[in-house]
């Protein structure tokens, strides 16, 4: 197998581990909560565990479903009585961590070597993991540490393999590689929510953790193994697949010795082409946070889905999203080395893929009603086509600037981390008191007018060009570029 693709198959599994011990907690608490205790306490308190549908409009539909057996389901009591407000805390304090490390990871991974920023980022998330039953059992606070720790590793991902295939994928190849790559976040969800479930349910809620965790570990190994940098410093390579990618990249030598170039911001900062990227990423990240964190919500408040459905119904789209990310990718990159299109088509076209579908459908969900089929059919054509995204603005980074790809990747992440923040916020107060149709028309109709914006800003500034800023002279000597006179050439000589 060339080396390139052995970089890109354990960037995936990277990821999808990265990904995978994220959300596992989730399902984990399940069955590490006293939910008994719980509702007790807060019957005590005065108040109501299921006050739902308060303040609901006039005419408002409410859907029969079949929420018996997610009910016997979710009596699950596990050790810990952590209350609603501690659960929210545990669960989201892996976001401060993921914000506060992409740019330091993203410069590090430039300056010095992707491949152990990347290393450190499962490594930390194994340990991590490994150790959050001993830590719950000491105190939550513990396990907020965990998380914490986990989402530093995180939030260096996208920026270290960002760094990884600006120096490794050809350009007639960056769309599938970066597809491959990114779709093991998806993969990972997947594999992680399905697993998790079953081991919390058959064996108990630390088996999510130590058998997760531990299998993790052969990862690690692997990618110390077998990869590298550059192709310039990778053994395990034949001569014709590096000098191929190395031709490929401009036929740059001397990979070890590459002069550390400083970031222009002012530069950066004012270019349309980042600009579009960035707006696009946050205006993305919203509708994808929507769907990742709250579909399975709306399945429950509004479509009546029992547990065991919801699981299904909300995982099952993400192995399609990854099917149809590796098809439209190579697509793309087939017809641009046909010349067909450009690269700059080729983002515009992914990128409208992975908004105006999810758009349409969610547009189509508001009017629906309590017809099942039909939106969990939309939700799962909206979840497949976020896939776009993929091979659209998410690898733009590298088109516009590769000297520069891991720490403007780490730039939009970080600020595409917020939606992440404000979702759930956002939803919890529409619906908080009316779990409706018309609570969640409300949150659909921001998420398409976000999509819009998205849509607009990335068709007209978007560019799959390298940008000027990008070429920094590497040396004095490239700088002087005027004739020398007869005393400065008596002089040379």
């Amino acid at each position: 197998m060339p080396a390139r693709y052995i970089l890109a198959i354990l960037g995936s599994i990277g990821m999808a581990i990265v990904y995978g011990l994220k959300v596992n907690l989730s399902v984990a608490m399940v069955g590490m909560v006293n939910n008994s205790a719980i509702k007790n306490i807060i019957a005590a308190s005065g108040g109501s565990h299921n006050q739902t549908n308060y303040n609901a409009e006039v005419g408002d539909v409410e859907c029969e479903g079949s929420n018996s057996e997610g009910k016997a389901t979710m009596e699950l009591d596990g050790p810990f009585i952590w209350l609603p407000g501690v659960q929210g805390i545990v669960l989201s304090c892996y976001f401060w961590g993921y914000f506060v490390s992409q740019l330091p990871g993203g410069r590090i991974a430039e300056l010095f070597s992707a491949k152990w920023v990347m290393f450190f980022s499962v490594t930390i998330n194994v340990v991590c993991t490994l150790l959050t039953p001993v830590m719950a059992q000491a105190h939550y606070a513990a396990v907020v540490v965990m998380r914490v720790g986990e989402g530093i590793g995180g939030g260096v991902t996208f920026p270290a393999m960002h760094v990884l295939l600006s120096k490794w994928a050809p350009p007639a190849e960056r769309s599938v590689m970066s597809a491959l790559v990114y779709a093991g976040t998806s993969l990972g969800t997947v594999i992680s929510i399905l697993t998790a479930g079953v081991l919390t349910a058959n064996v108990g809620w630390e088996s999510v953790f130590y058998v997760m965790g531990g299998l993790s570990c052969i990862w690690c190994v692997l990618w110390i193994l077998l990869v590298q940098d550059t192709p310039q410093q990778q053994s395990l390579i034949s001569a014709e697949e590096r000098q191929m990618i190395v031709t490929s990249l401009g036929g740059k030598e001397g990979g070890h010795a590459q002069k550390k170039l400083p970031v222009p911001w002012r530069a950066v900062l004012k270019s349309p082409a980042f600009l579009s990227i960035l707006v696009a990423h946050a205006c993305s990240n919203w509708g994808w946070y929507m769907l990742l964190i709250e579909l399975p919500f709306y399945m429950q408040q509004v479509l009546k889905f029992n547990m065991t459905e919801n699981a299904v119904t909300t995982s099952l789209p993400f192995l399609s999203l990854w099917i149809f990310s590796m098809c439209l990718s190579r697509t793309l990159d087939w017809l641009t080395s046909k010349s067909y299109i450009t690269t700059t088509i080729a983002r515009k076209v992914a990128t409208l893929f992975a908004s105006v579908v999810p758009a349409v459908c969610l547009l189509a969900v508001c009017y629906i009603g309590c017809a099942r089929a039909a939106a969990v059919a939309l939700m799962a054509i909206a979840v497949t086509c976020i896939g776009g995204m993929f091979c659209g603005f998410l690898s733009n980074h590298i088109d516009i600037a590769p000297n520069f790809a891991g720490t403007l990747m780490a730039l939009t992440n970080t600020i595409s981390t917020i939606p992440g923040i404000v979702v759930p916020i956002f939803v919890g107060a529409l619906t908080q008191k009316n779990q409706t149709i018309s609570s969640w028309r409300i949150i659909f109709f921001v998420t398409i007018g976000l999509y819009i914006v998205e849509i607009v800003v990335y068709t007209l500034w978007g560019s799959g060009e390298e940008q000027p800023w990008n070429k920094i002279p590497e040396s004095n000597d490239n700088i002087e570029t005027k004739p020398l006179n007869n005393d400065e050439k008596k002089s040379t000589v």
